[in-house]
């Protein structure tokens, strides 16, 4: 072959800056045949441009083919395919990568390490993820702060909290950049630490480094702030976004959305979404869900209605959001024309999440016969099935229909994993009918399968510090405890006085909704917790102040009588987030208007 002329030799760098640019398929393959013609396309610095042109296209069976037709292939040759990959998602072809590489004898360097652990991330393999990080200390490069931001948001992934601080802990001060200690506060928040999340976040602001947080740390933080519901730390995080600039922020404004509607202040997160110009999905999906929880069922579908106008497409999250908001106000028959019409109207296949929720907007209307056919035309497996069956139970129980939840219990015994909470409500829909010892026949068989349910426990934030209390403990109000009984005990006997019957703590069977870590019959279960926190608000709120308090299981139907009867008595308003959704009382009433 003629060896190239001056003339080939001074165009190819010309090809090489039009494939630097290329963004389409053709262009690309236009430049390489040019590349072929002038006899340049071979060279490794060609073959290299090439491989990362094509990947960049998406087009990774040509930039195979050209990786495999190379006679040579350096680290870039390698980690430039990988990252192809990576970015097309074929995770698994990116680590065969990584093997073969090894296997060729050509180290890797920052680059391909960073990419390789970002791949496990997407696997959340952490075997994987460890050997890529031995790897990585191997080639001296494991604290570099690339490889070991990639790390810790593997490990992450992968669940492993604690290898994610320990790298993290290990990179040098100078090391850490935004983005370290942004990858480091979403591990926090994606694993439900808020609380570990907002302690990070203030160490970084108490850093000598004087580093900024950006949009991302800060959505981050206000993230965990919603999952452990502390508002305080979520107001000055939103002060922060605004002093520093993003108060017009996307990312930070669903952020907002979602902690503020998860802390009881619905009308402020509607005021975030207002401010935002022209929402997109996510944005909408999220004060749906907001309005979902605060039972707002015409209003979640004014929102799909506007941003269908918008032309804004809703995906199956947006209209799960809307139904859950039609079962919780009891517009039973638009959530189910909803289910009937998504394959139709939005061209999406309604998903087990879908018929479960249809299922209890069904239960919750009492029309438990059209509920459980539902269930049978649904044909449900796995845990979406225990879901559906276990909200079925409890509206079988509410409604007092033993025969039906006999059946729907014999489909919760089947399963082997979080099925106490179903057991325990099926024992109580039992001793509810008489059956007494039915009831103990069900505690006696989840004791021989070693099944115990978690304990209910109610928090409540004064001061921007959460204080958690369980049902019957009363250690957590501290030197105030004898005065918050004293308070309890008087509050009980005026609620008596106002007719009310329910129980605040006696003798009985443990309740479906909470069980103080005993069971059967004739258990002194105790005050509830939301009881006990209500009580602690009370004594250290001042007068006037909404007392806002969080709970882990469903607010019993004893308990929300009381909330109701005592909001009257001392006329002011509680808000409680239960499991389900928020209950906001007032002067005697419920926004759920008891249908929760």
């Amino acid at each position: 072959m003629a060896a190239p002329s001056s003339s080939t030799a001074t165009l190819t760098p010309v090809l090489i800056h039009l494939l630097r640019g290329a963004s389409d398929l053709a262009s690309v393959a236009a430049t390489h045949a040019k590349l072929l013609k002038a006899g340049f396309a071979s060279t490794l610095a060609s073959s290299n441009h090439l491989l990362a042109a094509y990947c960049r296209c998406g087009a990774m069976s040509r930039a195979r083919d050209l990786f495999d037709g190379m006679r040579d292939r350096d680290v870039i040759s390698w980690t430039t395919l990988m990252s192809g990959y990576a970015a097309s998602v074929r995770p698994r072809e990116a680590i065969s990568l990584l093997r073969g590489m090894q296997f060729s004898g050509v180290q890797p360097n920052v680059v391909t390490l960073s990419t390789a652990a970002s791949v496990c991330a997407r696997l959340a393999d952490e075997g994987l993820g460890r050997q890529v990080h031995a790897r990585a200390e191997v080639a001296g490069c494991a604290r570099d702060t690339v490889v070991a931001t990639a790390l810790v948001d593997m490990y992450g992934k992968a669940g492993r909290v604690e290898d994610s601080r320990a790298v993290f802990d290990g990179m040098a001060a100078p090391a850490r950049n935004a983005v370290s200690w942004g990858a480091m506060l979403a591990v926090y928040a994606q694993n439900a630490l808020g609380n570990e999340a907002i302690q990070l976040f203030a160490e970084l602001r108490t850093d000598d480094s004087g580093l900024v947080p950006n949009h991302f740390m800060l959505s981050s933080v206000v993230s965990a702030c919603a999952g452990v519901a502390r508002l305080g730390i979520g107001k000055c995080v939103h002060g922060a976004a605004l002093r520093l600039g993003h108060g017009n922020n996307e990312v930070i404004a669903v952020a907002l959305v979602d902690m503020y509607s998860k802390c009881g202040f619905y009308e402020y997160s509607r005021k975030v979404f207002d401010r935002i110009e022209q929402p997109s999905l996510i944005p909408y999906t999220s004060i749906i869900v907001a309005a979902a929880k605060y039972g707002l069922g015409r209003c979640a579908l004014a929102l799909l209605g506007e941003m269908v106008d918008r032309g804004v497409q809703p995906n199956d999250v947006t209209l799960l959001g809307v139904m859950h908001a039609c079962s919780h106000s009891g517009l039973v028959d638009t959530g189910l024309q909803l289910l009937r019409s998504l394959q139709s109207k939005y061209g999406l296949a309604p998903c087990p999440s879908h018929y479960t929720c249809a299922v209890d907007m069904l239960g919750r209307a009492g029309r438990l016969e059209e509920a459980f056919e539902l269930a049978k035309e649904a044909q449900i497996e796995g845990k979406e099935a225990l879901l559906l069956w276990n909200s079925l139970l409890s509206a079988c129980r509410t409604h007092k229909r033993l025969d039906l939840a006999t059946l729907a219990g014999q489909r919760v015994s089947e399963f082997n994993k979080d099925v106490a909470g179903g057991l325990v409500v099926m024992s109580n829909a039992y001793a509810s009918a008489g059956q007494t010892d039915n009831a103990a026949a069900v505690w006696s068989s989840m004791r021989q399968r070693g099944i115990r349910k978690d304990p209910g426990c109610s928090w409540i934030e004064v001061k921007d510090i959460p204080y958690v209390f369980y049902a019957g403990a009363i250690s957590c109000a501290g030197t105030r405890a004898d005065e918050m009984l004293v308070l309890l005990d008087e509050l009980e006997c005026k609620i008596r006085e106002k007719g009310y019957k329910g129980r605040l703590g006696s003798a009985r069977v443990s309740d479906g909704h909470e069980d103080d870590r005993d069971e059967g019959k004739g258990v002194m279960v105790g005050v509830h917790s939301e009881i006990l926190a209500l009580g602690f608000g009370l004594l250290v709120l001042p007068k006037g102040m909404t007392i806002r308090m969080m709970k882990n299981l469903r607010m019993c139907s004893d308990c929300h009588e009381a909330f109701k009867v005592i909001s009257g008595i001392v006329e002011r308003e509680f808000v409680v987030r239960d499991l389900n959704r928020f209950h906001h009382f007032k002067m005697g009433s419920c926004s759920c208007n008891d249908y929760w």
